[in-house]
């Protein structure tokens, strides 16, 4: 069976950030995740329709990300 979820370091390596970035959004709620006692795993299919609503949205409100 194939692991659904992905670990801090693997999120940050598949969006191209850094680990405390990941680790910011989380603690800001601004990234799905999920909390297994003190470890932090995601979705993959959740994050990559996190990325795809993203996306979207900057084109629908016509603003270029600021990173």
């Amino acid at each position: 069976m194939q692991r659904q979820t992905m670990t801090v370091k693997e999120v940050a390596d598949y969006i191209g950030v850094h680990t405390d970035t990941i680790y910011t959004m989380v603690r800001e709620k601004q990234i799905p995740h999920l909390r297994v006692r003190a470890r932090i795993f995601f979705s993959k299919e959740t994050i990559d329709n996190w990325i795809k609503n993203q996306a979207t949205m900057y084109v629908e409100v016509g603003q270029v990300p600021s990173y």
